[in-house]
């Protein structure tokens, strides 16, 4: 919940928008300002301030007491220029409510903390536990000391600027180590713990056998990424309970899915109880992984510890037509996520300034999708996090499909995408898709022009705008004129025709002609051909097609 206080009108102004824009997330604070903030700084998790930062700074100084537990604290100055990340800028999640309370209420946010002022992630913010000398070895980050990373295990880090060798390290691993005097240790969640229990176990029985199974096997109880057990025990008080106390989700599987896993200890007793001849091996091994601790028995309770391996992640991100505005802020956050990106060289020049330090770039020319897929792909199994980029939409006659065509799964795989250039072009245009529409690509080089015809062919029997990509190059100058005159044969020569260059980026350019007047030899591949339908028009100067036909016969009545 985030807490809301004002002292004036302008901010009470301020504070209804934030709250009328998010109902659920936000609870007013009316009263005396310094109860007000008190009392919300006791029950949320947030604290916007609609007052100077000297009075906020007053107001919460004596509540503070640990930056792990204190609500982040937003100060928003009377004029609602500014959002400032007062504090609790990571673990409070101030910084990120700045930027969120900046875009809504039209103010700058205004974020301090050293890391996220460079574009490096926070040590204390990657979504694993941490510990040892997170501001030492942050600060060297920082002053560009070198900082080794160890890794233990493969896993889908954000980049980070990381030597060899350093003096100091930061290390990857679910081993129970102490952290050096320089060191920062992140823990994954790589232990699945499978836990098979008698009816009525208690809790405690079932904690003391799991912590000691992972106390003998040198394993850090804080990389449990999940508990597991078959279905019949999925509401068993002693198992749900052990779940809890470790903060992981509980996993079931029906016991036809754990007697399929092959097993070092099969047994008839959980057969007979429950139908598998394992439990908490099975359990824990379902979806793979390294056996570290074979099961362990208590009086009442089984368990089994699995190490799963890294999935990978693959972004691929489209990055739209071209201009930066256009870039949404989800692909701009995938590539700040990404430790390792591929892309076209000219694609990677585009945002190159957005990546953050340490992003390793594997760029190459064009004519190498397939190359570059496979790539990618190969990069997130070795356990990275990975951006794929593409033009416009990524999954657009672009890397999401030979990307897809490549991956299986065992990685994960996220689309992020973007404005393609039949609609920035359409933007430009006036608004020829406002009815039904169709891309063609007219480039032959993957695909037989014998299908390219047949689909313009449909299209032109179905009297659906066509846009065009890829119309025309040097060394395929005669599939425009064809593509034309199939159209030709379905509508008039009078039929509105876009064509855009370059749209969205600086050197951007879009005119109407029409069907019988369109030259060819003005089109390249950096244009984007749009063909109306029969209902397409001319209107001011732009071109419309109506989104139904009733429209434009009510139109042509009233002439």
């Amino acid at each position: 919940m985030i807490g809301l206080i004002s002292a004036t009108a302008a901010g009470a102004a301020a504070r209804d928008r934030l709250a009328a824009a998010w109902p659920e997330r936000t609870r007013v604070y009316d009263g005396p300002v310094g109860d007000a903030v008190r009392a919300a700084f006791a029950e949320c998790e947030h604290l916007v301030c609609f007052l100077a930062t000297g009075a906020v700074v007053r107001l919460v100084a004596p509540l503070l007491s640990d930056k792990r537990a204190d609500p982040g604290v937003v100060c928003v100055d009377e004029g609602g220029r500014f959002a400032v990340s007062l504090v609790g800028g990571h673990g409070g999640g101030a910084n990120e409510l700045a930027l969120e309370v900046g875009e809504l209420l039209g103010a700058r946010p205004v974020v301090t903390t050293a890391t996220d002022a460079v574009g490096l992630p926070g040590l204390d913010t990657l979504g694993l536990p941490v510990e040892g000398a997170v501001p030492a070895v942050s600060r060297a980050l920082l002053d560009g000391e070198p900082v080794a990373l160890v890794t233990e295990m493969p896993w889908p880090l954000p980049p980070l600027p990381v030597a060899e060798r350093g003096a100091y390290t930061i290390r990857v691993t679910d081993r129970t180590v102490e952290p050096a005097e320089h060191e920062v240790v992140l823990r994954p969640p790589s232990l699945v713990v499978g836990v098979g229990a008698s009816r009525n176990a208690p809790v405690d029985e079932v904690l003391g056998l799991v912590e000691g199974a992972l106390r003998g096997a040198g394993l850090s109880g804080r990389s449990i990424a999940e508990l597991a057990t078959v279905d019949a025990k999925a509401e068993e008080p002693g198992i749900v309970a052990a779940a809890e106390r470790l903060g992981v989700p509980l996993m079931t599987y029906s016991a036809e899915e754990l007697a399929t896993v092959e097993v070092p200890n099969p047994s008839d007793a959980p057969l007979a109880a429950v139908g598998t001849p394992s439990v908490a091996e099975a359990s824990a091994l379902i979806g793979g992984g390294e056996l570290l601790v074979p099961k362990r028995k208590s009086a009442m309770v089984t368990c089994a510890v699995v190490r799963r391996p890294a999935r990978g992640r693959l972004a691929v991100v489209g990055l739209g037509p071209g201009a930066r505005d256009l870039l949404t802020p989800r692909a701009k956050a995938e590539l700040q996520r990404a430790a390792v990106l591929v892309g076209l060289d000219q694609y990677v020049d585009q945002i190159r300034d957005l990546l953050r330090p340490g992003t390793r770039v594997l760029e190459s020319g064009l004519g190498a999708e397939e190359e570059r897929a496979r790539t990618a792909v190969a990069e997130a199994r070795r356990g990275q996090a990975v951006a794929l980029i593409g033009s416009g939409d990524a999954g657009v006659y672009a890397m999401a499909s030979p990307a897809l065509a490549e991956a299986s799964d065992d990685i994960d795989v996220v689309g992020v995408p973007g404005v393609t250039a039949a609609l920035a072009a359409a933007a430009i245009l006036g608004a020829p898709l406002g009815h039904d529409h169709v891309s063609i690509s007219l480039s032959d080089l993957h695909t037989p022009w014998e299908v390219i015809e047949r689909r313009v062919r449909a299209a032109a029997e179905a009297d659906i705008v066509v846009t065009f990509y890829n119309p025309r190059s040097r060394g395929r100058d005669w599939q425009l004129p064809k593509a034309l005159a199939i159209l030709a044969e379905h509508r008039a020569g009078t039929t509105p025709v876009g064509v855009v260059r370059n749209a969205s980026r600086p050197d951007e350019s879009g005119r109407l002609t029409t069907l019988a007047a369109l030259d060819p030899a003005t089109v390249d591949m950096m244009t984007v051909v749009t063909v109306g339908n029969t209902a397409t028009r001319e209107i001011a100067g732009r071109m419309v097609t109506p989104r139904g036909y009733r429209w434009q016969e009510a139109q042509e009545g009233g002439e």
